[in-house]
């Protein structure tokens, strides 16, 4: 006789293996609670924008690319990632909404970005300079933040809210694009720093880009800021259940931390890694380095 399996309640699809993540996370370090319910809400609001956005066409002259590539300029242009200022506007109010609750933003902060938010031009004024900041610098003639606004907010709250967008256009660009030989520390596509990194079972260290998820590798035997290969200016920091490395460098006091998936049961998710890591974070802040 066939196994009989209960019926499937209509309508009902399957958690993001994020999400389930996340909810383990939180249920094996209750201390990192805050942190994953903020993760968990910002993935959900991500995945819902991410999910509508149609698919960007990507058109750049070859010559030009090789020239970007080799001149060390990232690929990504800012018309490339074909944005709905709708979508756009609507995921700056959300995002500023959900640091707010979260404490992570002031009401003056958040009262600023839901005023920037509720016409395009202002969000469309902010979004480009925040974007060539990194992206094409050489656009930027002035600074990229308005006066009424920190740098630090305006960069956190942009990142979240335009990662969706970025991640979209990143899949397609880097399908038509070799990224084998960039070996810079910062993202070839839009530019960003790497928010995490991972080792593969094949030997490599692969970084993450922060603001659009791109990966690429780099030499695992050296610092990715400064290149600083000397392993007694290198230190190791190991969380307790070896699934994470922090690798700080005593040259430019700078670290990079990695899932290692070398030995891992499921592939790196950088929702749930860069949360799972907060505590080495923790412990090389205390020992004066930076990310």
């Amino acid at each position: 006789m066939a196994p009989i399996h209960p019926p499937r309640r209509a309508g009902l699809r399957a958690e993001p293996p994020e999400i389930v993540e996340l909810r383990r996370l939180r249920h094996d370090q209750p201390e990192l609670s805050a942190a994953v319910d903020l993760q968990s809400a910002l993935a959900s609001l991500q995945a819902r924008v991410k999910a509508r956005l149609p698919m960007p066409w990507i058109d750049a002259d070859p010559e030009w690319l090789r020239g970007q590539h080799d001149e060390g300029r990232p690929l990504l242009r800012l018309e490339d990632v074909r944005l709905s200022w709708t979508d756009v506007r609507l995921m700056v109010r959300q995002t500023a909404d959900l640091l707010l609750r979260h404490q992570l933003i002031d009401t003056a902060i958040h009262a600023r970005f839901q005023a920037y938010a509720r016409t395009s031009e202002p969000v469309e004024g902010l979004v480009a300079g925040w974007f060539n900041a990194k992206a094409s610098p050489d656009r930027v003639t002035t600074r990229w933040w308005p006066d009424d606004l920190d740098e630090e907010s305006a960069d956190q709250v942009l990142t979240l809210a335009l990662r969706p967008f970025l991640e979209r256009c990143a899949e397609i660009a880097q399908q038509r694009t070799d990224l084998s030989t960039w070996t810079r520390a910062y993202c070839p596509l839009c530019g960003g720093d790497p928010e995490l990194a991972v080792l593969t079972r094949g030997g490599e260290r692969l970084l993450i880009c922060s603001r659009c998820g791109t990966r690429w590798a780099i030499d695992s035997t050296a610092c990715p800021w400064c290149g600083n290969a000397d392993h007694q200016r290198l230190t190791t920091y190991v969380s307790q259940d070896h699934h994470y490395r922090l690798v700080a460098c005593d040259a430019c006091r700078r670290y990079v931390k990695a899932y290692d998936a070398r030995a891992a049961t499921r592939p790196v998710m950088p929702s749930v890694d860069t949360i799972a890591t907060l505590p080495l974070d923790a412990a090389a802040m205390q020992q004066g380095y930076t990310g």
